[in-house]
Protein backbone atom coordinates (compact mmCIF):
# COMPACT_ATOMS: atom_id res chain seq x y z
CA UNK A 1 0.00 0.00 0.00
CA UNK A 2 1.35 3.05 -0.77
CA UNK A 3 0.08 6.49 -0.08
CA UNK A 4 2.22 8.75 -2.02
CA UNK A 5 1.06 11.66 -3.28
CA UNK A 6 -1.63 12.70 -0.65
CA UNK A 7 -1.57 14.77 2.13
CA UNK A 8 -2.86 14.10 5.71
CA UNK A 9 -4.01 16.57 7.80
CA UNK A 10 -4.84 15.18 11.25
CA UNK A 11 -5.62 17.26 14.26
CA UNK A 12 -3.90 16.87 17.68
CA UNK A 13 -1.42 15.22 16.98
CA UNK A 14 1.54 15.88 18.58
CA UNK A 15 1.19 13.00 21.23
CA UNK A 16 -0.93 9.82 21.82
CA UNK A 17 -2.84 8.28 18.77
CA UNK A 18 -2.74 11.31 16.76
CA UNK A 19 1.03 11.16 16.46
CA UNK A 20 0.84 7.53 15.56
CA UNK A 21 -1.37 8.12 13.10
CA UNK A 22 1.09 10.31 11.89
CA UNK A 23 3.95 8.54 11.86
CA UNK A 24 1.65 5.38 9.91
CA UNK A 25 0.34 7.52 7.36
CA UNK A 26 3.73 8.94 6.76
CA UNK A 27 5.22 5.38 6.66
CA UNK A 28 2.89 4.85 3.94
CA UNK A 29 4.25 7.42 1.82
CA UNK A 30 1.50 10.27 2.68
CA UNK A 31 2.79 13.98 2.93
CA UNK A 32 1.23 14.78 6.96
CA UNK A 33 0.45 18.19 8.62
CA UNK A 34 0.17 17.57 12.16
CA UNK A 35 -1.73 19.79 15.18
CA UNK A 36 -2.28 20.83 18.42
CA UNK A 37 -3.34 24.00 20.25
CA UNK A 38 0.54 24.93 20.83
CA UNK A 39 2.92 26.36 18.94
CA UNK A 40 6.31 25.79 20.37
CA UNK A 41 9.55 25.15 19.00
CA UNK A 42 9.26 21.15 20.26
CA UNK A 43 6.08 21.32 17.93
CA UNK A 44 7.80 22.13 14.66
CA UNK A 45 10.95 19.84 15.53
CA UNK A 46 8.77 16.72 15.62
CA UNK A 47 7.20 17.54 12.00
CA UNK A 48 10.71 17.56 10.95
CA UNK A 49 11.94 14.63 12.60
CA UNK A 50 8.73 12.69 11.45
CA UNK A 51 9.63 13.81 7.92
CA UNK A 52 13.57 12.98 8.23
CA UNK A 53 12.53 9.35 9.39
CA UNK A 54 10.00 8.16 6.94
CA UNK A 55 11.54 10.58 3.97
CA UNK A 56 7.77 13.10 3.49
CA UNK A 57 6.96 16.30 3.72
CA UNK A 58 5.86 17.04 7.01
CA UNK A 59 4.21 20.68 8.48
CA UNK A 60 3.26 21.40 11.68
CA UNK A 61 0.22 23.97 11.78
CA UNK A 62 -0.94 25.38 15.08
CA UNK A 63 -4.66 25.50 15.65
CA UNK A 64 -7.16 25.24 18.44
CA UNK A 65 -9.51 22.84 17.88
CA UNK A 66 -12.03 24.42 20.35
CA UNK A 67 -12.59 27.16 17.75
CA UNK A 68 -14.64 26.63 14.93
CA UNK A 69 -12.99 29.19 12.30
CA UNK A 70 -9.31 28.15 13.35
CA UNK A 71 -10.65 24.45 12.77
CA UNK A 72 -11.53 25.65 9.01
CA UNK A 73 -8.33 27.64 8.69
CA UNK A 74 -6.61 24.99 9.71
CA UNK A 75 -7.94 23.08 6.25
CA UNK A 76 -7.16 26.45 4.06
CA UNK A 77 -3.39 26.68 5.83
CA UNK A 78 -2.47 23.45 4.93
CA UNK A 79 -3.59 24.12 1.08
CA UNK A 80 -4.53 20.42 0.30
CA UNK A 81 -6.21 17.43 2.26
CA UNK A 82 -6.45 14.67 0.69
CA UNK A 83 -6.70 12.15 3.77
CA UNK A 84 -8.40 13.85 7.18
CA UNK A 85 -8.26 12.23 10.93
CA UNK A 86 -10.06 13.79 12.97
CA UNK A 87 -8.26 12.88 16.73
CA UNK A 88 -8.50 15.46 18.54
CA UNK A 89 -10.12 14.90 21.94
CA UNK A 90 -9.79 15.99 25.96
CA UNK A 91 -11.55 14.29 28.71
CA UNK A 92 -13.39 15.35 31.98
CA UNK A 93 -14.99 12.96 34.55
CA UNK A 94 -17.78 14.05 36.81
CA UNK A 95 -21.17 12.76 37.98
CA UNK A 96 -24.00 14.27 35.61
CA UNK A 97 -25.43 16.97 38.24
CA UNK A 98 -21.87 18.17 39.08
CA UNK A 99 -20.52 18.43 35.91
CA UNK A 100 -19.10 21.98 35.07
CA UNK A 101 -20.96 23.61 32.35
CA UNK A 102 -17.72 25.30 30.61
CA UNK A 103 -15.80 21.53 30.94
CA UNK A 104 -19.02 20.00 29.21
CA UNK A 105 -18.83 23.30 26.28
CA UNK A 106 -15.18 22.26 25.50
CA UNK A 107 -15.33 18.16 25.19
CA UNK A 108 -18.16 19.00 22.54
CA UNK A 109 -16.69 21.41 20.82
CA UNK A 110 -12.98 19.52 20.75
CA UNK A 111 -14.15 16.06 20.42
CA UNK A 112 -17.00 16.48 17.95
CA UNK A 113 -17.90 20.03 16.30
CA UNK A 114 -14.28 20.22 15.83
CA UNK A 115 -14.75 17.00 13.13
CA UNK A 116 -17.66 18.73 11.34
CA UNK A 117 -15.67 22.41 10.85
CA UNK A 118 -12.82 20.26 9.09
CA UNK A 119 -14.97 17.86 7.58
CA UNK A 120 -16.97 21.02 6.17
CA UNK A 121 -13.80 22.54 4.72
CA UNK A 122 -12.08 19.42 3.52
CA UNK A 123 -15.18 18.34 1.65
CA UNK A 124 -14.98 20.39 -1.40
CA UNK A 125 -11.06 19.72 -1.68
CA UNK A 126 -11.59 16.32 -1.90
CA UNK A 127 -14.69 16.67 -3.89
CA UNK A 128 -12.83 18.62 -6.40
CA UNK A 129 -10.16 15.58 -6.87
CA UNK A 130 -12.87 12.68 -7.09
CA UNK A 131 -10.59 11.29 -3.97
CA UNK A 132 -10.39 11.62 -0.10
CA UNK A 133 -10.39 9.69 2.96
CA UNK A 134 -12.16 10.80 5.99
CA UNK A 135 -11.09 8.66 9.52
CA UNK A 136 -13.19 9.96 12.61
CA UNK A 137 -11.60 8.65 15.96
CA UNK A 138 -14.20 7.99 18.07
CA UNK A 139 -14.18 5.25 20.77
CA UNK A 140 -15.53 2.58 22.46
CA UNK A 141 -17.57 5.21 24.83
CA UNK A 142 -19.15 6.15 20.59
CA UNK A 143 -20.58 2.45 21.26
CA UNK A 144 -21.33 1.77 24.38
CA UNK A 145 -21.40 3.98 27.75
CA UNK A 146 -19.69 4.71 31.20
CA UNK A 147 -20.93 6.55 34.07
CA UNK A 148 -19.33 9.88 34.97
CA UNK A 149 -18.16 10.48 30.92
CA UNK A 150 -21.62 12.03 29.80
CA UNK A 151 -19.94 14.65 27.52
CA UNK A 152 -17.18 12.11 26.47
CA UNK A 153 -19.79 9.74 25.60
CA UNK A 154 -22.48 12.07 23.83
CA UNK A 155 -19.58 13.42 21.63
CA UNK A 156 -17.99 10.03 20.58
CA UNK A 157 -21.24 9.32 19.85
CA UNK A 158 -21.93 12.32 18.27
CA UNK A 159 -18.95 11.73 16.03
CA UNK A 160 -20.09 7.82 15.10
CA UNK A 161 -23.54 9.75 13.60
CA UNK A 162 -21.49 12.31 12.12
CA UNK A 163 -19.35 9.69 9.97
CA UNK A 164 -22.62 7.69 8.78
CA UNK A 165 -23.69 11.05 7.79
CA UNK A 166 -20.81 11.89 5.62
CA UNK A 167 -20.52 8.61 4.32
CA UNK A 168 -24.06 9.10 2.98
CA UNK A 169 -23.70 12.27 1.59
CA UNK A 170 -20.24 11.64 -0.02
CA UNK A 171 -21.09 7.92 -1.42
CA UNK A 172 -20.06 7.40 -5.27
CA UNK A 173 -17.99 10.68 -4.89
CA UNK A 174 -15.03 8.63 -4.38
CA UNK A 175 -14.81 9.80 -0.86
CA UNK A 176 -15.20 7.50 2.53
CA UNK A 177 -15.87 8.25 6.25
CA UNK A 178 -15.43 5.98 8.85
CA UNK A 179 -14.94 6.15 12.39
CA UNK A 180 -12.31 4.24 14.27
CA UNK A 181 -13.31 3.16 17.96
CA UNK A 182 -10.16 2.23 20.54
CA UNK A 183 -10.74 1.13 23.35
CA UNK A 184 -7.77 1.70 26.21
CA UNK A 185 -4.67 2.54 24.40
CA UNK A 186 -1.62 2.86 25.73
CA UNK A 187 -0.45 6.58 25.48
CA UNK A 188 1.66 8.74 27.74
CA UNK A 189 -1.12 10.15 29.50
CA UNK A 190 -2.36 6.55 30.12
CA UNK A 191 1.38 5.53 31.00
CA UNK A 192 1.05 8.76 33.41
CA UNK A 193 -1.84 7.23 35.57
CA UNK A 194 -1.06 4.19 36.12
CA UNK A 195 1.61 4.83 38.87
CA UNK A 196 -1.35 6.68 40.26
CA UNK A 197 -3.55 3.84 40.60
CA UNK A 198 -0.54 1.22 41.22
CA UNK A 199 -0.70 3.46 44.73
CA UNK A 200 -4.62 3.77 45.11
CA UNK A 201 -4.78 0.13 44.86
CA UNK A 202 -2.22 -1.09 46.65
CA UNK A 203 -1.40 -3.36 43.27
CA UNK A 204 1.94 -3.81 41.48
CA UNK A 205 2.21 -2.61 37.59
CA UNK A 206 0.63 -5.77 35.81
CA UNK A 207 -2.22 -6.16 38.26
CA UNK A 208 -3.28 -2.78 38.44
CA UNK A 209 -3.12 -2.94 34.70
CA UNK A 210 -4.80 -6.16 33.93
CA UNK A 211 -7.63 -5.42 36.96
CA UNK A 212 -8.64 -2.34 37.58
CA UNK A 213 -7.88 -0.06 33.94
CA UNK A 214 -8.62 -2.78 31.18
CA UNK A 215 -11.30 -4.65 33.50
CA UNK A 216 -13.63 -4.11 30.30
CA UNK A 217 -10.89 -4.43 27.79
CA UNK A 218 -11.15 -8.75 27.22
CA UNK A 219 -8.03 -8.63 25.95
CA UNK A 220 -6.50 -7.27 29.05
CA UNK A 221 -3.88 -5.82 26.61
CA UNK A 222 -3.62 -2.35 25.90
CA UNK A 223 -3.75 -1.59 22.04
CA UNK A 224 -1.23 0.65 20.68
CA UNK A 225 -0.99 3.85 18.74
CA UNK A 226 0.95 2.13 15.66
CA UNK A 227 -2.49 -0.43 16.22
CA UNK A 228 -4.68 2.65 15.52
CA UNK A 229 -2.36 4.36 12.89
CA UNK A 230 -1.99 1.07 10.94
CA UNK A 231 -6.14 0.69 11.43
CA UNK A 232 -6.59 4.12 9.72
CA UNK A 233 -4.06 3.86 7.43
CA UNK A 234 -5.89 0.51 6.07
CA UNK A 235 -9.03 2.69 5.45
CA UNK A 236 -6.96 4.61 3.58
CA UNK A 237 -6.18 2.06 1.20
CA UNK A 238 -7.78 0.11 -2.05
CA UNK A 239 -9.05 -2.57 -0.06
CA UNK A 240 -11.17 -0.22 1.82
CA UNK A 241 -12.65 1.47 -1.20
CA UNK A 242 -15.90 0.40 -0.40
CA UNK A 243 -16.12 0.26 3.14
CA UNK A 244 -17.92 3.90 4.50
CA UNK A 245 -20.47 4.74 7.19
CA UNK A 246 -19.25 2.02 9.58
CA UNK A 247 -17.04 1.81 12.87
CA UNK A 248 -14.15 -0.56 13.07
CA UNK A 249 -13.82 -1.52 16.76
CA UNK A 250 -9.71 -1.53 18.39
CA UNK A 251 -11.02 -2.98 21.85
CA UNK A 252 -9.71 -6.14 22.40
CA UNK A 253 -13.33 -6.96 22.83
CA UNK A 254 -14.71 -4.36 24.76
CA UNK A 255 -17.46 -3.65 22.49
CA UNK A 256 -18.57 -7.80 22.05
CA UNK A 257 -19.74 -7.96 25.70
Amino acid sequence: MSLAGKTAVVTGSNSGIGLGVAHELARAGADVVINSFTNRDEDHALAAEIAAEHGVSVRYIQADMSDAAACRALIEQAGVCDILVNNAGIQYVAAIEEFPTDKWNAIIAINMSSAFHTTAAALPLMRAKGWGRIVNVASAHGLTASPYKSAYVAAKHGVVGLSKVTALETAGAGITCNAVCPGYVLTPLVEAQIPDQMKKHGMDRETVIKQVMLERQPSRQFATTAQIGGTVAFLCSPAADQITGTTLSVDGGWTAM
